[in-house]
């Protein structure tokens, strides 16, 4: 078993030793976060080292992004069952040994199976930290321990790029992965030594509704993604795209269902969703997700296959959304126990949309004005700064600590079922374009393995196709924003308080 050193004590009991084990929490949460986005950069050169096309290569973000959101569900309740420090520990050896299986794959296929596993181990780590957050800190400086944690999120994915960027130019795309390796030790060092157990509670498991979710959900992404490589008609004999993403609809409706009559302890806990900021807080954090995944494939692509920029020049397009949002974090974590977090939120999602509905207007085959496109990064900077933390703050203001594990699953999922939807969603949404607007669609991806820039006659239709595809994540933040609006101003006023222990049968 997995426990504390001698000396450290089994319960936190102030937040002044809270903070400590939040630091060494927040090490293997940014390594995973920077894990969702720093493949986007590499994604041309993956392409050409092992020899993938456009959509095969975008299943290595997706895969992970699917094998991280299925478990999310359980693996919050795992922490509460077992101790968020044993199931943090157990997440972050997976994920490093997985990373070292990624940068020595041959293959896309064996790449892809190793971000499978990758994900799985993200998703133990993911939960706890935002559990030691709702159980360590009071309610009164938890705005300033979410305002770390918020930052953690926007900062690693807006450096994932850019240190991916580095890292494929220097040594190779082989070395985003690699890197984490070290940082995964380091992690594993400070957290068996900082984190201390938490009180731990008994929790049955509900494998029927986990066969759902992962059915349903698997289902509905590959359906989403793989249409505009089948046309969106037939897949295998009878079989079509749309059955496969209606079948994916179903199964999910069926999991719905058995969680509300399932007399066992529900793996989906329709009861948090009574909680109003709850419910609010989820469907616009599932928004950024969403948003932040599927906005920055087109940018990548654009950077490097029309404007010819190398991986470190199109990643350093990002400094001033990675600076501004990671500068104003400290001032963001104040604001939010000072102000309602409906009108943080509300400004940071709006401004998010507002600057890919720029970066749409301004993305065009002309390398000579690469430099005005670093104004709508600066505004993306600014938006989630302002996003994270508020959103964070209020979906977990009003739970109690025995719902904490619950609820940060929950919310972790919802995230990054988001991410999964963004990155399957593009995905299908840049085919589609690209068969519209370039002579022979799909071919750009074939020349663009053979040179590294698409030759001149493609550049514009390229260009206008990943503009046309920057509007789904302006309009994903733009939905999200008008959520953010509906946020209670306190749990105690226009929400409801916080529902009874989720567990055990009764809790529907």
């Amino acid at each position: 078993m997995i426990g504390d050193p001698p000396g450290l004590s089994s319960h936190v009991t102030s937040p002044k030793s809270a903070w400590p084990a939040l630091w060494a929490l927040v090490v293997g949460f940014f390594m995973i976060l920077v894990d969702t986005t720093i493949v986007s950069v590499a994604n041309p050169r993956i392409m050409k080292g092992l020899d993938a096309d456009i959509n095969a290569v975008i299943w290595v973000t997706s895969a992970y992004l699917l094998a991280y959101a299925v478990p999310l569900l359980v693996t919050g309740r795992l922490g509460d069952r077992f101790g968020p420090k044993r199931i943090y520990l157990i997440g972050l050896v997976v994920f490093t040994l997985a990373s070292a299986w990624c940068g020595a794959s041959t293959s896309i296929e064996m790449l892809i199976a190793a971000r499978t596993v990758q994900g799985l181990g993200a998703s133990l780590l993911t939960p706890q930290t935002m559990a030691v957050i709702t159980r360590t800190f009071p309610p009164q400086s938890r705005g300033q321990a979410m305002s770390l944690w918020g930052a953690t999120a926007a900062v690693a994915t807006l450096v994932g790029p850019i240190l991916g960027g580095f890292l494929v130019d220097g040594l190779g795309w082989q070395w985003i992965f690699f890197v984490n390796v070290p940082v995964g030790v380091v992690g594993f060092v400070l957290a068996w030594r900082l984190v201390p157990h938490l009180e731990t509670h008994p929790h049955r498991f509900d494998l029927p509704g986990v066969g759902l979710w992962a059915v349903g959900m698997f289902a509905l992404v590959f359906g989403i993604q793989e249409g505009q490589s089948h046309q969106w008609g037939q897949l295998w004999g009878p079989i079509t795209i749309w059955a496969v993403i209606g079948f994916g609809i179903v199964v999910l409706a069926v999991f719905v269902w058995w969680q509300k009559v399932s007399t066992g302890e529900p793996l989906l806990p329709l009861a948090l969703f009574r909680v109003r900021n709850f419910a609010l807080g989820n469907l616009a954090i599932g928004m950024v997700g969403l948003a932040v995944t599927a906005n920055s494939l087109p940018l990548v692509f654009y950077y490097q296959l029309v404007l010819g920029f190398s991986p470190t020049r199109a990643a350093l397009q990002l400094v001033p959304m990675a600076l501004l949002s990671g500068a104003l974090a400290p001032l963001v974590g104040r604001l939010v126990d000072r102000y309602p977090a409906r009108y943080l939120a509300t400004f940071g999602l709006a401004t998010m949309a507002l600057a890919m509905g720029w970066y749409a207007l301004w993305l065009v085959p002309d390398e000579s004005l690469w430099w005005r496109l670093l104004l709508p990064s600066a505004l993306m900077g600014l938006g989630g700064a302002f996003t994270w933390s508020p959103i964070g703050v209020t979906a977990t203001r009003d739970l109690s600590p025995r719902n904490a594990g619950a609820g940060s699953g929950v919310y972790n999922s919802v995230r990054q079922v988001g991410s999964v939807l963004g990155s399957a969603a593009i995905a299908a949404l840049m085919q589609a374009q690209l068969a519209a607007l370039l002579p022979g669609g799909g071919q750009a991806a074939s020349a663009a393995e053979a040179s590294g820039q698409l030759p001149p006659l493609l550049r514009a239709g390229f260009a206008q196709a990943m503009a046309n595809s920057m509007l789904l994540p302006a309009a994903a933040a733009l939905v999200g924003a008008v959520v953010a609006a509906c946020f209670a101003i306190s749990g105690g006023e226009r929400g409801r308080p916080d529902v009874p222990a989720v567990s055990g049968a009764g809790v529907h």
